[in-house]
């Protein structure tokens, strides 16, 4: 392993230095180089190469469930009786097996690729008459315009969810997920107390409504999905819709806007999808790749665990930091922190996670990232960027945009 030279800034990564949010990829490579298995000095390990992490991702002796780890992240936003701590922990993402075996395969039996299938034409309709509106302005914000409301709607569409209140919902999921984010401020909490009541408020009522109109969607499907005599408690069902509403589009947000962002910077690889549209394909798998929407997937060890000499103690959280695996140069080549839509081995990233907790909603994912990105190259092939300075959201887990205004030429 690397040591630094003598005076060289500590191993480690520092989101507060300048610069870190719009590339956090040096950081990334540094700690990759010199420490890839490192604990962080809040108590969280980190791995960053991209075996250590496909590794651990892939391991069935590992957790996802927060009882088992040595320190209750909740308690710290929640307090240690509240109940709101609770909500969550049936989704998919926070379950081990069996519990999760079973209502991965319940929640995929409602959540099919044919239902996804079905969704194209109207999510290009959707693109379609985004382009068409702010097309006599010379311009757009691919964030505001097109990254958050076409996921948005796409999933209320396919829960069969009435889009009444669509923005305030938007920004409470918006807030929702700063949960996720290992920076969480103090300040910060009474508004996340207020979006979790407001998402759990909201989801209760459109579970209550579609119980009395059951519909061809996908959350009459969850709600009627049987496996033999087995079905979904009132608590799993919950957790599972607000999962899928609120990742549903969050993820998303971030991919169109991340990777609309990564072909602006690199015009010669915008000018090959703009000649060979059928390249968008790969193009979408090769943007994850580059700039991914999820920078960091966790895993809580239940046993000592030895990686590389290291040895990580039970009940520890590990971070994986996909990002830092997906340009892995050991695994994509001398050229990983090159974008090349034409790589062979883009699908190989990590940025939809791995093991039994890959993204359920990855098929959805690509199919609107197509539309959207593909769609705005061939229908304005003079895009070009507005700012020299995108302003990005300032989080570590859920990297994204804020904003990405563009002259459409």
């Amino acid at each position: 392993m690397a040591v630094p030279e003598s005076g060289a800034a500590p191993v480690g990564l520092n989101p507060f230095a300048p610069g870190f949010f719009a590339d956090p990829y040096g950081q990334y490579a540094r700690l990759r180089t010199l420490e890839p298995v490192h604990q962080s000095p809040f108590g969280p390990w980190m791995l960053t190469r991209y075996d250590d992490c496909v590794r651990l991702l892939r391991n069935p002796a590992v957790s996802v469930e927060d009882r088992n780890a040595g320190v209750d992240r909740k308690a710290r936003l929640f307090g240690d009786h509240d109940p709101r701590r609770a909500r969550g922990e049936s989704a998919i993402l926070n379950l081990d097996p069996p519990d999760h075996t079973r209502i991965r395969r319940l929640a995929g039996k409602a959540f099919t690729p044919r239902r996804v299938e079905a969704l194209i034409p109207r999510i290009e309709a959707q693109v379609a008459a985004v382009f068409d509106r702010v097309a006599p302005t010379g311009g757009m914000d691919v964030i505001a315009d097109l990254a958050f409301p076409l996921p948005f709607a796409v999933i209320s569409e396919m829960l069969g969810i009435p889009t009444d209140d669509s923005d305030r919902m938007r920004d409470v999921s918006h807030t929702l997920v700063r949960t996720l984010e290992p920076l969480t401020s103090p300040d910060d909490i009474p508004a996340l107390l207020a979006a979790s009541d407001a998402m759990y408020g909201f989801v209760e009522e459109m579970i209550r409504w579609k119980r009395e109109h059951p519909a061809d969607d996908l959350l009459t499907a969850l709600i009627e999905v049987r496996d033999g005599g087995d079905a979904l408690s009132h608590e799993e069902l919950h957790d599972q819709v607000a999962l899928l509403y609120v990742a549903g589009h969050e993820t998303t947000v971030n991919l169109i806007g991340n990777g609309m962002l990564s072909l602006l910077r690199h015009p010669d690889q915008l000018a090959r999808l703009r000649n060979d549209p059928a390249l968008v394909v790969n193009a979408v798998e090769e943007l994850l790749r580059f700039d991914g929407p999820v920078q960091f997937s966790r895993r809580i060890t239940l046993d000592d665990f030895e990686i590389d000499g290291v040895t990580i103690p039970a009940g520890s959280f590990v971070f994986t930091v996909l990002g830092a695996a997906n340009r892995d140069r050991a695994h994509f080549g001398a050229d990983a922190d090159t974008l090349d839509l034409t790589r062979r081995n883009a699908a190989q990233h990590l940025s939809f996670g791995g093991g039994i907790h890959h993204c359920l909603g990855a098929v959805l994912a690509r199919a609107e990232a197509r539309a959207a990105i593909g769609g705005l190259v061939g229908r304005f092939p003079g895009v070009e960027l507005a700012t020299d300075a995108p302003a990005w959201n300032g989080r570590l887990v859920l990297r994204g945009l804020d904003a990405l205004p563009v002259t459409l030429g």
